[in-house]
Parts: C-alpha cells; structure tokens; sequence
C-alpha cells in the first residue's frame, strides 16, 4: 500500500512511519524495561472496565503523534453527526442511530419529521410487555399450554448479536423459557430442535427486516410446516412473532398483529441487538436485565461523546487498532475472552468489524491505497493456549490481541479466578516480553541438558513484541456486556473514520445474497438421480465462471 492513512498531515504520518521502524527494531526489554510505572501511565478506568494497553508497542513519543491522529482525524465532530442523526451513511443516505435505541432520556430527536427517541420508547414499552406476557403465561400456544421454548430464527445480526448476548448472560436467565437459535440454511439446527421440543409449547421468533432473506426464511417455513403439521394450519398464528417491516409478508406467513416488531432503516443488522432484534435475549433474561444491558451500553456512549483525547477509550483503542494495523503491519486481531461465558463474542466481533471496516474503498468513492480493516478471530482464552497460541508466540506473524478478564466467573470461587487471571496475565505478558535466548540458556533446565539443551535453545526463543490489551471488569453481568459490546461499536467507528470509509453498509453481503439467490433456480433444473457426485460435478459445471 502507498499511503499510511488518508488523515493526518504528511508530516505526522511521516513521523509515525519513522517511529514504527524503530519500535520493530526495539527489544521487548528495551521497550518494557522493568516496566514501572507504565501500566500507570498506559491504562484507563471507566465505567467499571479496567483497560491495560501497556503491552502494546507504544512509547511515549509514539502516544503523543498518535493522539495528534485523532485530534486532526476530528473525532467529536463525527461523534455528534452520529448522536444527532446526520446520513452518516452516505452511500445508502441514513442515519446509523443505534445509540438512540439504548438512550432513555426524555428529549425529542428528530430524523425528519420523526422523533426517533418517541419511537424507540413506544416499541421498548411494547416488547416488555409481551415479553411479560408470554414469560407470565398471560401468552400461550393453542392449545392453552404456556411457552416453555423460544426458537430465534435469523442469520447475520439476526442471530450473532442475540446468540452471543444469550450465551454470556446464562447466570441471568429466568427459569420458565428456554431460548434456541436457528441460523444455518442446511437445515440442521431447525432439524435438531424438532426432534426435542414440543411444537405446542414453542414459540418461534422470525427476525428478517425485509422478511426476505433467503436463510432465514427456508428455516422459518421449516419450523411453520412443523408447528402447521402437529397443531393444525389454523393454530399457526398462535405459535409465531415475528420483527420485520414487511407487513404482507408476515400476512402470507400468518404472523399475528400484536406478535410483530418493527425495525428501522437507520439500525444496520450488526447493531441491532439492543432493538427488537434482541426479543430472544430479552425472553431470556426478562426485561429488567435487558434495560441493565441497555444502560451499559449508554454509559459508554455517553463517555464517548463526552470525553476528549486520551481519555476517551473508544478512540484509545482505535488509534491502537490503526497504529498496529497500519504502521506495525498487524492485519490480524485475536479476540481472547478469559470467560467462558463470552465464547460467542469472537464470533459477534467478526460481523460487527469485517462487515463494517472490511471496505477498499473510500467515502469519495475512490479506490483506497492504504490497508483498511482487521481480521478478527478468537476463541476462550485457557482453551486458546492449547491450540494457537503456538502461533501467537512464536509464528511469523504479528498478531495483536485483546484478553477479557473478569475478577469473579460463574462459580464465584477466588480460587478459579485467581487461576483464571493467572493464565491470562502470563499469557499477555510473554506476548510482550517474549524469551531471548540468553534466557534460555540461563534455564537451569537447559543447562542440565548439557551440548542438547544448547542445541535445541533457539527453539525455545520467542520474539515478544507482539501487541496486547487487557480488558478486565469485575463480573460478567448485563450492564457490563452492554459496556462491552458498545466499547467495541464505537472502536469501529473510530477506525472507519482514520481509514476514511463508510462502516455502515455492506455491499460484499448484498453480492452474495443476490447471486445465491440467482443459482437457486440453476441448481434445481440440474438432474438427479444419478448419484451425489454426479450432481456435484454437474452442478460445480452449471455454476462454474467458465
């Protein structure tokens, strides 16, 4: 790539070039020395999360021009157009409000002739209730029986966002109602749930804003043909929701009236969690957890719009993100979560950064000549150390990373948790120190080894210099998961701004979906009959590009 960035004066960029080259060329016990006072110097505390970037390959000459990045990038400005509803997505002219679907306050915002916060509060009041209707039993399935299941059909943001939200707050689900997901097109969740729940005690959520999505919709008429077959075609009604715009469609399905929630072009799928979309999570926690997740979340939205430079943690860890990915050459992020709970937030981190930032062109339409977005992957973090972790250390690549660390987990033991830190922190730390080989030699364990334990010494060297962050909070509960989640939305928001492109389209997604759609037809006109690889053969054929 050509160019670093495409903010920043040139001398800036030039300066922070120059400083790269010489952290790369740094020893970790240059960098780190004996490391007082920079965990002080190089972390912040707000609402309750703790957040330790001393191990990032920062000094602070490199702090200072970094900073001098976001204030020439002019964050604030950007902050508000979002706050205030400004089309800041320019390509599809729309507002991204989705802080305005966790703000509570009382004044108007208006988007045109709409106050969006009056919607937000109308729609709020109208999933609560059903939420007490159905776990109340004032709801229940024709039969008369109460809703002992709740089957969440939807992909994408339909699915990532309340999946991961369900799975970290299991500590906080009511007892009454068992919520299940079903996303994959090849039909197998949608199968497997069949065959163990009771089609008169089910409830099944469909989540599709255009009630079109090809996924979404194959597994919905699955579950309808089931609950069609076993309760009677005029009991359906009884048995569905649904949170969409298209009012014929769920007609045609046979959605009741009072069992459907809107959504709103100016919520991008990925950020609609705290919307209607998260009906699922809040069957499953009850409504007054989901206002806590909710109110997390405004915390640090209010911190983000309020908060300037080096004190504002969203924008700290974007300029992070851009220094490592632009100028260190870390193109890849691990999402390292020391909370078994959060084992789906990788995976909601994924859609949430790459189908925001994975863009290659700018916001003027131009082709971008510098690297923009950042591959995100990760899985819990002890279970991580067992599998990859070898390539964190010792790989030829340089991967940066963020470990999430409670103080107390699920079992409320100091024992685990103290194990649990231990793991994490000793992890995080030889990322960064790394092991040179006079180390290794000094091990009285090599040196007992005589001529082989020389031999072999180079193996046991590591690098160190590879970039982390410690995201640590007192306990997993829904106000922090909203915190969480939000800190991470605004990072991205942050980042697309330094790379100057819209994060809130998705235009690579919309591809495949119009051309999936078109193979359909294609597909089904090839023979068969003749065996499985004979039709995979001739289907790769019909398909193929030549």
């Amino acid at each position: 790539m050509s160019t670093l960035l495409p903010v920043g004066s040139p001398e800036l960029l030039e300066r922070l070039g120059a400083h790269a080259v010489r952290l790369k060329a740094l020893s970790p016990t240059a960098l780190y020395g004996a490391g007082q006072g920079r965990q002080a110097s190089y972390s912040l505390e707000v609402e309750g999360l703790l957040v330790d970037y001393s191990r990032q390959l920062i000094d602070e000459s490199v702090w200072r021009e970094l900073l001098e990045l976001g204030a020439q990038a002019n964050v604030p400005a950007a902050v508000r157009a979002m706050y205030t509803g400004v089309p800041i997505n320019h390509t599809e002219q729309r507002p991204a409000l989705h802080v305005a679907l966790r703000d509570r306050g009382g004044g108007p915002l208006q988007v045109g002739d709409t106050d969006v916060r009056e919607l937000v509060h109308a729609e709020r009041a109208k999933l609560a209730a059903f939420v007490l209707a159905v776990r109340g039993g004032a709801r229940r399935g024709a039969s008369g029986e109460r809703f002992t299941d709740v089957v969440n059909v939807g992909i994408g943001g339909s699915d990532l966002g309340p999946v991961m939200a369900v799975e970290a707050l299991k500590d906080y689900a009511e007892p009454g109602v068992a919520v299940h997901f079903v996303s994959n097109i090849d039909g197998t969740e949608a199968v497997d749930l069949i065959a163990r729940l009771n089609p008169a005690t089910t409830l099944v959520l469909i989540c599709s804003k255009t009630f079109t999505t090809l996924e979404t919709l194959t597994n919905a008429r699955r579950m309808r043909a089931w609950i069609a077959t076993a309760m009677g075609e005029d009991n359906v009604a009884a048995h569905f929701a649904a949170v969409s715009t298209n009012h014929p469609a769920m007609d045609a399905f046979g959605v009741a009236a009072d069992a459907r929630f809107t959504m709103w072009d100016w919520v991008g799928g990925r950020y609609s969690l705290w919307s209607a979309v998260g009906l699922a999570v809040e069957l499953a926690i009850g409504t007054a957890h989901f206002e806590s997740l909710l109110d997390g979340a405004n915390a640090i939205d209010r911190h983000f719009a309020n908060t300037e430079g080096a004190a504002n943690l969203p924008l700290v860890l974007a300029l992070l993100s851009v220094w490592n990915g632009n100028f260190l050459g870390c193109h890849s992020h691990a999402v390292l979560p020391y909370a078994q709970r959060l084992h789906r937030l990788p995976a909601y981190l994924q859609q949430l950064t790459m189908e925001s930032n994975g863009k290659s062109v700018a916001r003027d339409g131009q082709q971008v000549s510098w690297h923009t977005g950042t591959v995100i992957w990760g899985e819990p973090g002890s279970n991580g150390q067992h599998s990859f972790f070898e390539l964190l250390h010792q790989g030829t690549h340089r991967i940066a990373a963020d470990f999430l660390l409670p103080y107390e987990g699920p079992t409320g033991e100091l024992a685990d948790s103290i194990l649990t830190a231990s793991n994490a922190l000793a992890q995080a730390n030889a990322l960064a120190r790394g092991r040179t080989l006079e180390q290794v030699l000094a091990d009285p364990k090599v040196k007992a080894a005589g001529a082989a334990g020389v031999a072999f010494a180079p193996h046991r060297v590591h690098p160190g210099g590879r970039p982390s962050t410690v995201i640590a909070f007192e306990r997993l509960d829904p106000a922090t998961l909203g915190k969480l989640i939000a800190l991470y939305e605004h990072r991205v928001y942050v980042e697309s701004l330094l790379w100057g492109i819209n994060p809130f389209d998705q235009w690579g997604v919309e591809l495949g979906k119009v051309q999936a759609e078109a193979l359909v037809p294609v597909l089904q006109a090839v023979p068969t009959g003749q065996g499985a690889m004979r039709w995979l053969h001739a289907a790769l054929q019909a398909t193929g590009l030549g």
